[in-house]
């Protein structure tokens, strides 16, 4: 019956408007009939980019365990493009080129979860997207200058399950980072998992930014127990210097964790000063572990506070204003806020409740402001800007808005009263979006919501299905769904950057090259060969490869550098070279070398594999590779 209502809804709206309707029906009832109310035009029309228009925003999303990062334009809800980042990507060429090839190692995939993005003065600065990998450890900074990566630290010593991150602190001093997995200490060291709770350790961990180049570097960790860390948040205003991450498995359990980890009532969360932390190393209070100095939170007072919060948590995100600290379990159908001036009283006045290994835990009591009613299985929460908090319910399916504090004595009295809509979603909500909800500024005026199950709202894709991602109106007093789109499996969390914030550039300067192996002009492209090795300094531009002929013999190593002469927008060039599993993608004014070794006799055609003129496929050459040559020694 609900189907055909909503069937009848989006036909009527369609005859009386003219215009596709997308809202969603919801079971909340707030959302479906909102766009007369609200005198914004059809949701069509706030949607819609015209041919030649550009969005508003950049919508950056996680890629799962793709390993890259996919961006989107807002509020079109187009795909842009993907960054490469921790996989191999043909269609960029990145995994092949030797520079890349070298920052993935000896991985081919990653899981990206948590996308970040650098700040100055707790606002976007447009510089850096920071984004982890959950299954093998690293992190990564991608450059919004050209959307490329730059860099990929790790595995991180003493770490294990990079999931934690990427949380950018107010100046994007560090980015800060939680194992999801514990293991035993130092790595490499076997326990039995039987002695999980007294041979295992988790860590949080403090990565140096570079404020020029904003090169990553190992700056401290902070030994735990073996929990497992989930989401994070950094400070401002009177939270500056602090980060708080959440756990579930306080229970240290390490079988059947869907019920062994959610015994406790509540979970604890970390309340780090990392400004103590960066001190403490500076004054010799930390042990160096496999080249990092780590620090035991049990021996240096006022660098880690536990502090329970609901059970089973995903989410704990600090406010505009920096004082509300929200934490959400999704076991229990309340969002937990807490004042951080109350948490400052309470450290002063050492109002603790416990201690857990020689750290104390605050008393929730003191520090807690409400708990905030939101529904079923909330998770993570957003921030408007305009004193409005927005939390995701898996689930419900669904979004919670509600009012920050301070609260009127009778919302105090009855909770319920600071929530002010909700609305449904499509399916099993994860995390959601504001543009600047971390910083001191936040649009306000779009939430993306990321539901990891799209439940057939598609034309069918077979038995792999994309995910839903809903853009929600957030500039009334109700929300109103206005749009779906699908991606790729499987963004976890995203960010979203005012487009005006950037310049990308579209050509590589030519007077900004300093590679020494660059050549500009087909007259000067050449190769070499010495014993064992083959050289060649290639220039690529429409329509022809110089050289168009090089020779090796088998067995010789082929370095290739390769220059887009290029200095015009959009002419991209490829080298690729049938039958060597190799596509090397150049920008215009780029240089890229690739290194391989000529193990097989024959002659191999090379081609260009972007198109890049009405001559593309004249663009081309061989690789002739010989037989060995033979030395004859004398003999008597």
């Amino acid at each position: 019956m609900k189907t055909s209502y909503c069937a009848s809804l989006t036909l009527l709206a369609s005859l009386l408007t003219g215009t596709a309707f997308f809202a969603g029906c919801s079971d909340s009832g707030s959302s479906a009939t909102q766009a007369s109310s609200q005198n914004k035009g059809s949701a069509a029309e706030r949607t819609y980019v015209a041919p030649g228009e550009k969005d508003e925003y950049y919508l950056f999303y996680s890629g799962g365990h793709s390993g890259q990062v996919f961006v989107a334009g807002l509020p079109s809800m187009r795909h842009l493009i993907t960054i490469p980042v921790f996989a191999p990507s043909p269609g960029t060429g990145y995994g092949f080129d030797d520079e890349s090839r070298e920052m993935l190692g000896d991985f081919t995939w990653g899981d990206v979860h948590h996308p970040g993005l650098s700040k100055t003065d707790g606002m976007y600065d447009g510089r850096w997207l920071f984004v982890n990998d959950n299954a093998n450890n690293r992190v990564a900074r991608i450059d919004l200058r050209d959307f490329k990566t730059k860099q990929i630290l790790g595995p991180i010593p003493n770490s294990s399950g990079n999931h934690g991150s990427s949380f950018v602190t107010e100046n994007s001093e560090y980015l800060l980072v939680g194992t999801r997995f514990s293991v035993p200490l130092p790595m490499g060291r076997f326990a039995p998992v039987e002695d999980y709770a007294d041979e295992f350790n988790g860590m949080v961990s403090g990565l140096k930014v570079d404020p020029e180049s904003g090169d990553l570097s190992v700056g401290w960790q902070i030994i735990t127990p073996p929990f497992n860390w989930d989401l994070g948040s950094t400070g401002k205003g009177p939270s500056s210097g602090w980060a708080f991450w959440t756990s579930y498995n306080t229970e240290m359990a390490h079988t059947k964790l869907e019920a062994n980890a959610s015994q406790r009532d509540r979970d604890y969360a970390a309340f780090v000063n990392w400004r103590a932390a960066e001190a403490a190393v500076k004054d010799g209070k930390a042990d160096m572990l496999d080249g990092v100095p780590v620090i035991d939170p049990a021996k240096v007072p006022g660098v880690l506070y536990y502090v329970p919060i609901g059970k089973s948590p995903h989410g704990i995100d600090v406010d505009p204003s920096g004082r509300w600290i929200a934490a959400s379990g999704k076991l229990q159908p309340t969002t937990t806020v807490f004042d951080f001036e109350k948490v400052q009283a309470a450290i002063d006045n050492k109002e603790f409740q416990a201690e857990f290994r020689g750290v104390p835990v605050l008393n929730y009591d003191v520090i807690v402001e409400g708990e905030v009613p939101v529904g079923l299985g909330p998770l993570h929460t957003q921030y408007d800007g305009k004193g409005n908090a927005y939390t995701s319910l898996y689930i419900e399916s669904a979004v919670a808005k509600w009012k920050l504090p301070p609260w009127t004595d009778a919302e105090k009295a009855n909770l319920e009263f600071t929530v002010l809509d909700k609305i449904g979603v499509h399916y099993n909500i994860g995390h959601l979006v504001i543009g600047g909800s971390d910083t001191r500024a936040p649009y306000g005026d779009w939430l993306v919501a990321m539901n990891k199950l799209s439940k057939g709202r598609h034309l069918s894709v077979g038995p792999s299905q994309p995910e839903s991602s809903q853009l929600i109106d957030i500039t009334g007093r109700k929300m109103e769904m206005v749009y779906e789109s699908f991606t790729d499996p499987e963004p976890h969390f995203a960010q979203i950057l005012k487009a005006d914030m950037i310049q990308p550039i579209e050509v590589y300067p030519k007077a900004e090259s300093n590679n020494p192996n660059a050549v500009w002009s087909l007259s000067d492209a050449t190769y070499t060969r010495e014993p064992g090795k083959v050289t060649a300094k290639v220039a690529a531009v429409r329509s022809q490869f110089g050289p168009d002929k090089i020779t090796a013999e088998v067995g010789d190593t082929v370095v290739l550098h390769i220059t887009n002469v290029e200095q015009t927008t959009d002419i991209i060039h490829g080298f690729a070279i049938s039958g060597y599993d190799l596509n090397v993608i150049i920008d215009p004014g780029e240089t890229k070398s690739v290194t391989f070794k000529a193990d097989k006799v024959g002659v191999f055609p090379f081609y260009c594999t972007n198109f890049c003129s009405a001559l593309h496929q004249e663009m081309q050459g061989y690789l002739e590779v010989k037989p060995a040559s033979v030395t004859t020694a004398s003999v008597d």
